[in-house]
């Protein structure tokens, strides 16, 4: 079965099927992270970051909808 034909099928699935299947690959993949190809620029990306932490705390889940909300 080729990847469309795969499509193919799973999008005829409901909804909610469809997100338990999403859920189940992702728990796969999730349980062999060291399988899972990290581009350099990523490795960069967080030494980076490590480096030069930020002076205070980042924003909350609420703070950042709140300003999104503003935005808008």
């Amino acid at each position: 079965m080729t990847s469309k034909t795969l499509l193919a099928e799973i999008e005829k699935l409901p909804l909610e099927e469809r997100i338990e299947l999403v859920e189940l690959v992702w728990d796969g993949i999730a349980a062999t992270p060291e399988a899972v190809p990290v581009p350099e620029w990523h490795r960069a990306e967080l030494d980076r970051r490590l480096d030069s932490p930020a002076s205070e705390p980042g924003l909350t889940w609420d703070e950042v909808q709140r300003r999104l909300r503003e935005r808008g």
